[in-house]
């Protein structure tokens, strides 16, 4: 005779009123409280520590980069020119020059629009106005991961662009042959691959089945509920994932993790031919940043050097953009959930890498 399985429900079932059966998730939190107690016996300044520590992390990045620097302002900017941009037919235009080479590739052109609005504005605004498009244009999951992939591709402010081009000037590159083939030629190359690769499920679409996509408001609706829609951007959104990603950080540093993974990238970044200190900068803090320190530099620097860091900068880092923003603001505007918005950036980060050592290797030589 079979004996019924026993859940924990019918444990706790068969237990009296007054008693109940642990619980993983409990006893994972006596042990904490335990590990807590015993901290603040034998070493009562840790805790006070750890928290100053994540507050110092954090802080310089929340208020002074977001909230009263300049790249808070610019996310809010940004969402309104992408508005303005939509509202005067951007969109649909790029649809259009975009359908033969999509066409050609099999995949939904509108994949291709969120890399375009990153170019020109910001990639936090990129995905939060690309995101109801993809979805309006039919695309599907594997289409907006794709399109997720295709616009860490290229740089997230146009300061960083224009940075990096006095830096290929200074170091005696030629600059067009360098932004063509790393800013320009990946926004085909990148479908090409991943349609074939990994994300299959594409489908070929023709214009007369794509829905237009510029709005009928009128101008003055627009920008104002643009302006609203770039704060509540910026301060429900991004600057949580922010914090979060910066706490790890801290925390990390606190217990004396993070110098070792800090001086380990830098060796990464050279065995890439990275220069080592910009190229960690924009992994880590803004490729605006490294852009800024690589031009005061270049000059003095192996040009090959300078093409890899400027190739890595050209992308969606920080890694606080590829692990918090992207994946926050891609779960709120499209189809896509955070894992898989996440995964789609780290995948197009990783070719990006892959990029910026080809690029820095092969081209150099042929560009100096």
């Amino acid at each position: 005779m079979k004996t019924p399985a026993t859940t924990p429900e019918t444990k706790d079932a068969a237990l009296p009123a007054h008693k109940r059966a642990w619980k993983r998730i409990e006893v994972i939190g006596i042990v904490l409280l335990c590990i807590c107690l015993l901290t603040l016996l034998l070493s009562p300044t840790s805790l006070a520590g750890l928290f100053n520590a994540i507050l110092d992390s954090v802080q310089p990045v929340v208020v002074d980069v977001f909230l009263t620097g300049v790249v808070g302002t610019a996310i809010i900017v940004s969402v309104i020119i992408g508005r303005l941009l939509e509202r005067l037919g951007f969109t649909d235009a790029l649809v259009r020059i975009f359908v033969p080479a999509m066409k050609l590739l099999g995949v939904n052109p509108a994949v291709i629009i969120p890399s375009v609005y990153n170019i020109f504005g910001d990639i936090n605004a990129a995905g939060k106005i690309s995101g109801p498009i993809l979805k309006k244009a039919g695309a599907t999951k594997d289409e907006q991961k794709l399109a997720v992939a295709t616009m860490v591709q290229s740089q997230q402010s146009f300061s960083t662009f224009m940075l990096g081009l006095m830096a290929l000037t200074f170091a005696g590159v030629n600059a067009f042959v360098v932004v063509l083939l790393a800013v320009f030629l990946p926004l085909v190359i990148v479908p090409l691959i991943l349609s074939k690769v990994l994300y299959r499920n594409v489908k070929r679409v023709e214009i007369g089945h794509l829905p237009t996509f510029t709005p009928d408001r009128d101008f003055m609706p627009t920008l104002f509920s643009a302006a609203r829609e770039g704060v509540e951007l910026l301060l429900l959104i991004l600057i949580p994932a922010v914090a979060l990603v910066f706490a790890v950080i801290g925390v990390l540093d606190y217990v004396g993790i993070w110098a070792p993974i800090e001086s380990g990238l830098g060796k990464v970044m050279l065995l890439f031919n990275i220069h080592p200190e910009t190229g960690v900068l924009s992994v880590l803090v803004s490729p605006t940043l490294a852009m800024g320190q690589l031009q005061s530099i270049a000059a003095d620097l192996d040009p090959s050097l300078v093409v890899g860091s400027f190739v890595l900068a050209s992308s969606g880092l920080p890694l606080s953009a590829v692990f918090g923003q992207v994946p926050v603001v891609w779960a709120e505007s499209s189809d896509l959930s955070e894992k898989e918005a996440m995964g789609a950036a780290v995948l197009g980060i990783v070719m990006r890498l892959g990029t910026a050592f080809l690029i820095a290797f092969f081209v150099t030589p042929l560009v100096v």
